[in-house]
């Protein structure tokens, strides 16, 4: 793709880290869709150069990288935040290792929780590991700082995190393209068990020369490139970085500014020199009051969240230019008032997440709800089972979490328990860290039943492949992980295939999986209704026969919308979203709603 190179194109943060990547000579590319951070992969799958996959999960993807790393090869694994809890034991681990090639952990946070469990601040793990953090501010800096990353990282020899936020990550401006640079090392691998086998011996060797790195990664801060100031206004001073940066030069455009790219580790003398020039300091970050904490440990008075004095800024949330300068007025104007999060504009309709007309999921929170059993959920698009109309999610904690929280509660309430819940997994989430606890639940001899959820992909974010799904990064076709066969062979004898569409096989399989006192397993099987060629044509309404039961509602599908010239009782169909499932006329007794005519 070097034919573009010059040329400026609009790129959003995520494609253009792909593409500095791409310059930097990258040439192992792993990770887990999840968002904010998808499209690194699938922007990097468009350069034929860079192997490029999505592993089972974020560890996987990391120990992927690393093993290339350990050739000499130049490597990047890209997760959203929780991934790399996921993967936080290799990661943790390779950081007392030197790296070969250089290496990129791409992490991209979620403030405000817009898809997330939670809103932790993966700089920590910066200061976990002892090892640099780098935050870009625009698309520019994120083509420009992911190709310093893979030159910082062999020239430290650690892995570097660069770490995102959904903003930038989603975000587009203007990106000037630069060619790709192969690196001139040769590839291979060097037998140094000294260095690459963390047996404690070698591991406390190392341990001192991580902590040499940091001190020397402490002075390469102070003067490096990815640090600023941008002098103005005295009065005022600002310390910030990532997308903050661009919160606070909108709404303070005349005042100081030190900007930080490196967030870690700091430049302390930089920042002592930055707060003596300035009259009133706050320092402003998403996330964890993580600069603040180590800026007031070196002995600078700063305000940000409230760590050692007044709360400025809000401690939840997502920032924007308003909350910023309506934070910052509101403390200089009446200094202790403490601040309010970001409310969403109440004249913006509410938009609640639903799953989508014809998703399969339906057919099995309608049997589930119908029988009114708990459920023990998971994270993916089946997730929203927990809304209205089926409420058929009990718990939700992380990926894989569903079959533990099954096992757990039925060894606290006794076998009994697992006759009235279910545990429910989407198929990527399974592959993901769902096998694990398959086999936890038969070798500690639990009984309950665990219900797959295969739509044949990974659903929520954006549809991307996995092993059991039959295509790779690029769409090309991939050997099959046969998930029936897999169950059996982690002990499950009770394993049942329904169609998610057919009702009354979900039903009949649900009632017979969760009346036996062992192990059970059932593939609830049909593609995502969003995959090519899923959609079928609409039903047809036929009103004459319609007697307003309101038992088609009870599947909670978009397509059929309440006609309040009749009370809300009987239904409208809506032909443009309708997927021609068929779930609604299996439970229309009338008639009313019929299939489409065959013609």
């Amino acid at each position: 793709m070097d034919e573009v190179a010059g040329a400026t194109v609009l790129l959003s943060g995520n494609e253009a880290i792909a593409r500095g990547a791409y310059e930097a000579g990258v040439r192992v590319a792993a990770g887990y869709p999840g968002t904010p951070s998808t499209e690194v992969i699938e922007a990097l799958a468009a350069y034929p150069e860079v192997w490029v996959q999505w592993s089972t999960n974020e560890k996987v993807a990391v120990e992927v990288i690393i093993g290339a790393s350990l050739a000499g090869a130049r490597a990047l694994a890209a997760m959203k935040h929780v991934g790399l809890n996921v993967a936080a034991d290799p990661f943790l681990t390779f950081c007392y290792m030197p790296t070969r090639g250089g290496t990129v952990i791409v992490s991209a946070d979620d403030p405000g929780m817009h898809s997330s469990q939670n809103e932790q601040d993966n700089r920590q793990y910066g200061r976990l590991a002892r090892t640099p953090v780098l935050m870009p501010a625009d698309s520019e800096e994120a083509r420009d700082f992911t190709r310093a990353a893979f030159d910082l990282s062999e020239e430290f020899q650690t892995p570097v995190i660069l770490r995102t936020t959904t903003r930038l990550s989603h975000g587009r401006s203007p990106v000037r393209l630069g060619t790709r640079q192969e690196a001139a090392r040769p590839l291979r691998f060097e037998r140094r068990p000294q260095d690459f086998v963390m047996l404690p011996v070698n591991a406390r060797r190392r341990h001192p020369l991580v902590e040499a790195r940091l001190d020397a990664l402490r002075e390469y801060a102070e003067d490096c490139p990815f640090n600023r100031v941008e002098w103005g206004d005295r009065n005022l001073g600002f310390i910030t970085g990532g997308v903050a940066y661009q919160y606070v030069k909108e709404a303070f455009p005349d005042a100081s500014v030190l900007k930080l790219g490196l967030a870690y580790p700091l430049p302390r003398r930089l920042i002592r020199r930055f707060a003596a020039g300035v009259r009133q300091l706050f320092v402003v970050e998403e996330g964890d009051p993580f600069w603040e904490e180590l800026i007031l440990a070196q002995g600078v008075t700063v305000l940000g969240q409230g760590v050692a004095g007044p709360q400025v800024f809000p401690r939840v949330g997502e920032l924007s230019v308003e909350a910023v300068r309506e934070a910052v007025r509101a403390f200089l104007g009446a200094a202790g008032t403490p601040p309010s999060s970001p409310a969403w504009s109440q004249e913006l309709p509410q938009r609640p997440p639903v799953l989508c007309p014809g998703c399969p999921h339906r057919g099995v929170f309608y049997v589930l709800a119908k029988y009114h059993l708990i459920t023990t959920g998971d994270i993916g698009c089946y997730t929203l089972g927990a809304a209205p109309p089926f409420h058929s999610i009990d718990t939700c904690t992380c990926m894989g979490s569903s079959i533990g929280h099954a096992l757990g509660l039925e060894k606290a309430l006794g076998p009994e328990f697992s006759r009235k819940a279910v545990a429910v997994i989407g198929d990527s989430t399974f592959v993901h860290s769902g096998i694990a606890p398959l086999i936890d639940l038969v070798y500690n001899r639990g009984t309950g039943t665990v219900i797959i959820l295969d739509n044949g992909t990974t659903a929520m974010t954006g549809h991307q492949g996995h092993p059991a799904s039959g295509w790779d990064a690029r769409h090309q076709p991939a050997p099959r992980l046969d998930l029936e066969a897999l169950c059996r062979a982690c002990g499950v004898n009770d394993v049942q295939v329904v169609d998610a569409y057919d009702l009354k096989a979900v039903e009949k399989a649900v009632k017979a999986a969760v009346a036996r006192p062992e192990p059970s397993v059932i593939i609830a099987r049909r593609a995502c209704v969003l995959l090519p060629g899923a959609a079928a044509p609409p039903i047809r309404f036929l009103p004459d026969k319609c007697i307003d039961c309101t038992a088609c509602f009870r599947i909670g599908c978009p397509a059929l919308e309440r006609d309040s010239a009749r009370g809300g009782k009987r239904p409208r169909l809506n032909e443009t979203l309708c997927t021609g499932c068929l779930m609604c006329v299996q439970l229309c007794k009338p008639g009313a709603l019929a299939p489409p005519e065959e013609e």
